[in-house]
């Protein structure tokens, strides 16, 4: 079954945060009518100065559409917020990209991941299965596979070996939709990201994080002495991805002993080529030079610190996502070169327009 998006409500999580807002902006192009709700707690995990400049990139698409969007501030680890916007709004489709992200923060404060992304997510799956939601599309990540030595990551390895609590928590969601499915018959799918990177992206990723201390003249820290693996994924393909899922839920089926099959996926979107970290570093710095973030003759070697492993990290990501494209006709396309060019030039402009 194909959903269409036009005419439909929207409820899209997280909508100031990096995926969230772009999510939006391009259902803004997608969408001939409609109505998307967005919500956000605008926490400052991160400066919310950034969310708060996504949000302006929404209010200023929305005014030229005939598709509403509103934003209401909200957290999904309160129960009440959220029956409210269910008990408003007729929603069709949700999209729940609300999460407190990161590893190693995960390992500081594990109360937060538990409060957000296991609370959280209840409330949600809670609210609709009571109001018939259509489809709900979540969040997972590449980090439920742990230190998995099989490479690609295949969504049939087993995941019972998370190394932070946040691996360890989307890992969770996973088990309370599959029940939810089971039980309620509510069609979920998950999707398991593979290092979401670009223009306006999280500022704790290793590519923001590195620029804004190259530019300070900071040492930036490799870790595992550069001896790691990312399968990096453009944030459009990654929209375009999403998009794909919302309009074909899974449907509910029957196995050939006569089990009930529930209405229940889970896939992973990757880019299906592992980047040698070193190699990433190189091409950032070639493109930060380009953009004009740093001089051309800035000494990058003196501003390398290399050490161990962190904790919560692992030394290779890599996605199989065969099924991904099986089921919706679709590989990323964009490469880092592109990119990390994308992102650079943003840098730029963001860093030296007015009030920054």
């Amino acid at each position: 079954m194909m959903l269409d998006l036009n005419g439909k409500t929207v409820l899209v999580t997280g909508s100031a945060g990096f995926i969230g807002a772009n999510l939006i902006t391009r259902l803004m192009d997608e969408m001939e009518s409609g109505h998307i709700i967005s919500i956000d707690n605008m926490n400052d995990y991160y400066d919310p100065k950034l969310k708060e400049w996504r949000l302006h990139i929404i209010t200023a698409k929305s005014e030229n559409k005939n598709v509403s969007n509103m934003f209401v501030k909200a957290d999904i680890s309160n129960e009440s917020d959220i029956a409210f916007l269910f008990d408003t709004f007729h929603v069709d489709i949700v999209v729940n990209l609300a999460a407190q992200a990161g590893v190693r923060y995960s390992i500081q404060c594990p109360e937060k991941y538990i409060q957000s992304n296991v609370v959280g997510f209840l409330n949600i799956l809670e609210a609709c299965r009571s109001h018939n939601i259509k489809h709900l599309v979540y969040a997972s990540s590449s980090s439920v596979y742990g230190g998995n030595k099989k490479i690609p990551f295949s969504t049939d390895d087993n995941v019972d070996k998370p190394e932070s609590m946040y691996a360890a928590t989307k890992k969770m969601n996973e088990l309370m939709a599959h029940v939810y499915s089971k039980i309620y018959g509510l069609p979920t799918t998950g999707l398991r990201f593979f290092t979401v990177y670009g223009p306006a992206g999280r500022p704790d990723m290793f590519y923001y994080s590195a620029t804004e201390k190259l530019v300070r003249g900071e040492k930036i820290k490799i870790f595992n002495h550069g001896n790691m693996k990312r399968d990096f994924t453009y944030i459009d393909d990654i929209v375009e991805g999403i998009i794909r899922v919302m309009k074909k839920p899974p449907e509910k089926g029957v196995d050939s002993d006569g089990t009930v099959v529930p209405p229940y996926a889970v896939y992973n979107i990757g880019g299906g080529n592992p980047e040698n970290l070193l190699d990433f570093i190189t091409v950032l710095q070639e493109e930060l030079i380009q953009a004009g973030v740093l001089p051309e003759d800035y000494d990058f070697e003196a501003h390398k610190e290399f050490a161990d492993m962190q904790p919560g990290d692992v030394p290779v990501t890599y996605a199989d996502s065969t099924e991904f494209e099986r089921d919706f006709g679709f590989v990323p396309k964009v490469k880092i070169r592109e990119g990390l060019r994308e992102f650079a030039k943003w840098y730029f402009q963001f860093t030296n327009s007015e009030g920054k």
